[in-house]
């Protein structure tokens, strides 16, 4: 049985060359940086802060050591990747030390504005990192996790939100980008077949932590964006056949991967990921 991710459909999404790269070459055309690194660190922060926020107190959750916590993540995941990429890993001290000192202010204003975008009244923490296994075609399984799923124990509705990192947010291009915001889609449709939950109960939100704001601005301005992208049917139909056109491009019936000469992206030349090797 075959298995895809989101991560996986959406390299495939903006280019099959490089998705060929990954996935039939073996080739492992991205070994991450300071930002995936980053990203995961603030992740698991921000998760740990939820489930004592929602399974215990708001105090308990106050009192822990989030800077510890977050200082703690990057160190662990710098040597996770260190260990597996060695020198092809290029994360400067210089970085860490920048990019946790941004993750201190994204943790203080955290704290302050948590209940303005984790409400506990009324709702119920269904969980962090939530698997999702659901079978497709061709003998396939798309696999995924979500960050946070909340439940309002009183309407019945459920919310599934996507953490993400930025340097500066998200702006009317980044929220126009399809392969940015089809993720939650696909979980939403996916989430709902699996726990028989109706697809109109379920909203889905991007939460932005921004590691900088703009300077010399009039007005203040937030480290934290929201955004919850069209999600109805018409929106989840349209990201629904394109996974269906890479599945039927990039596996056979029996669910193995088909070897042949995938498309290289109109930006080929100047492409970061299509970089041949």
């Amino acid at each position: 049985m075959g298995r895809i991710s989101y991560s996986q459909f959406s390299q495939w999404d903006k280019c099959p060359y490089t998705w060929k790269l990954n996935y039939v070459d073996k080739a492992e055309t991205f070994k991450g940086n300071i930002y995936t690194l980053f990203g995961t660190a603030i992740h698991e922060t921000i998760q740990a802060y939820l489930v004592c926020y929602y399974e215990r107190t708001i105090k308990e959750a106050d009192n822990l050591p989030l800077v510890d916590i977050l200082k703690y993540r990057l160190e662990e995941n710098f040597k996770i990747s260190k260990k597996q990429y060695g020198d092809e890993f290029e994360v400067s001290k210089e970085d860490m030390v920048e990019f946790f000192n941004d993750g201190i202010k994204i943790i203080e204003e955290f704290k302050k504005r948590k209940s303005s975008y984790f409400p506990k009244k009324n709702t119920e923490l269904v969980g962090i990192e939530v698997s999702l296994n659901f079978g497709l075609p061709k003998d396939m399984n798309f696999v995924g996790y979500m960050d946070v799923v909340l439940h309002n124990k009183v309407t019945g509705r459920v919310k599934i939100i996507d953490i993400k990192t930025a340097t500066m947010g998200w702006n009317k291009y980044q929220k126009a980008d399809k392969n940015k915001t089809n993720q939650l889609l696909l979980y939403k449709k996916f989430f709902s077949d699996e726990r028989d939950i109706p697809i109109d109960k379920i909203e889905v939100e991007y939460l932005i932590l921004k590691r900088r704001l703009f300077e010399n601005m009039d007005f203040p301005q937030k480290r934290i964006q929201t955004f919850s992208p069209a999600s109805g049917k018409p929106s989840i139909n349209k990201v629904m056949n394109r996974l269906q056109e890479f599945i039927d491009e990039c596996y056979d019936e029996n669910g193995k991967i088909i070897n042949h000469d995938y498309e290289k992206c109109a930006k080929h030349l100047k492409c970061r990921l299509c970089k041949d090797l």
